[in-house]
């Protein structure tokens, strides 16, 4: 905005972060003022995006307000490379259900996102080099970054990331230095991500200048809890997670089942709920931008914090007490939810594009049957069963995952 100083977009872009590195490049862009600040905020296209999004989604608004170039890159080739979360034959369509996603989140908390971009990381990640020039262009910059890159400094930059296995493929070295190239082809000053990514991001620092590419700024929001004790929210865990179109019903099943200890605010995910979404969410909601939550009580007036530390003091003071804590998030959750589910139900191509992205598993057979030989197409093929996360296992998953590319005389 034009009548913020340095200083003010400054605090704005950095506020509720975990951690940033390298804010001098940040700092340097600001003070200039010749140009916004390009950030970008990549997610991979694999399990239905969850509650957990509002974390990145509420600090995207804040780089919006502070005047900043915000695009999100839809990592459909990410997806695909780690460990084949997202199969081949469906990652388009997840592609679209995530614009749609990430698009409903941001208007749900009052953010204009008219000035946000969508990028598909195939649309350039497989694009071919230069004809003119074989060595230049993406796939020939990955190349020369694999010479530059260890196989263990790879591994070890994807680790909390990539999902780790007992014989790792090799997609899950490329994964990480792909995300280090994509700074450049994005054409950013700073990355944006959770506090899990910290690896990747000073991988990216370290390489990118080893084939002539400048090192940026990263910006790292914490993580939060999931509902369960122990761990994040996460894709590949129900439980953990409340899917930002799960019915009423299954949202205060949920809430009302998550892991919140009277007197006890570390790991508590629904107090950290109200930490990092709820609250600001209700300022980006309300006129006069004032953060607010209110815990009504039975016997007693409401509490009404617009600060996470008196919320904080009161809950281990046990002022504040699960039973009334669970029930006002839950309400607080649903009414953010509401306009997301009322876009879903009223776009009749999100709904095509889901059942697409995200097919349901082969009903179960009532009988045995003699088998048939159904083919590799995904849903229906054998014993094929599709995870919570959005990736397929059984008999014939690799070949839906990967592919199957025809002979040059047509046979597969």
């Amino acid at each position: 905005m034009a009548s913020q100083t340095a200083d003010q977009k400054m605090a704005l872009i950095t506020s509720n972060l975990q951690e940033v590195l390298n804010p001098e490049i940040i700092q340097e862009i600001l003070t200039k003022n010749e140009r916004p600040l390009k950030i970008y905020w990549g997610t991979a296209t694999t399990g239905k995006p969850h509650c957990g999004y509002f974390v990145p989604m509420l600090k995207i608004a804040q780089f919006l307000a502070a005047g900043c170039e915000v695009t999100v890159l839809l990592a459909d080739v990410h997806g695909f490379l780690d460990n084949l979360k997202a199969p081949i034959e469906l990652v388009k369509e997840r592609v679209g259900y995530y614009r749609f996603a990430v698009t409903e989140i941001l208007k749900a908390v009052n953010v204009d996102v008219s000035r946000l971009k969508f990028v598909t990381g195939s649309d350039y990640q497989t694009r071919g080099s230069d004809p003119k020039d074989p060595f230049k262009g993406y796939p020939f910059d990955l190349l020369r970054l694999s010479t530059c890159v260890s196989g263990h400094d790879a591994t070890k930059a994807g680790s909390e990331v990539v999902k780790q296995v007992d014989a790792p493929p090799l997609s899950s070295q490329i994964y990480p230095v792909m995300q280090a190239l994509d700074e450049e082809y994005l054409d950013v000053d700073a990355q944006f991500g959770g506090v899990d990514q910290r690896k990747i991001f000073t991988l990216a620092v370290e390489v990118l200048p080893r084939i002539g590419y400048r090192k940026r700024a990263h910006l790292m929001n914490p993580l939060i809890p999931g509902l369960q004790e122990g761990g994040k929210m996460s894709s590949s865990d129900p439980d953990s997670k409340i899917d930002i179109l799960d019915p009423p019903d299954i949202v205060r099943k949920k809430l009302k089942k998550a892991f919140c200890p009277p007197k006890q605010v570390e790991g508590n995910g629904v107090v950290s709920f109200v930490e990092h979404v709820l609250l600001p969410a209700s300022a980006l909601r309300s006129p006069d931008s004032t953060p607010s939550i209110s815990i009504p009580r039975r016997d007693a007036e409401p509490l009404v914090y617009t600060s996470i530390d008196k919320l904080k003091a009161d809950y281990l003071a046990d002022v504040l007490q699960p039973q009334a804590l669970k029930p006002a998030v839950t309400e607080a959750l649903l009414e953010i939810l509401a306009p997301i589910r009322q876009a879903y139900q009223a776009s009749e191509e999100w709904q095509a594009v889901e059942k697409r992205g995200y097919p349901p598993p082969p009903a179960p057979e009532k009988k045995k049957k003699k088998e048939k030989n159904l083919g590799s197409r995904f849903p229906g093929a054998g014993a094929l069963e599709a995870k919570p996360d959005g990736h397929v296992e059984g008999e014939g998953a690799l070949e839906v995952s990967v592919g199957r590319v025809k002979e040059a005389n047509g046979s597969t």
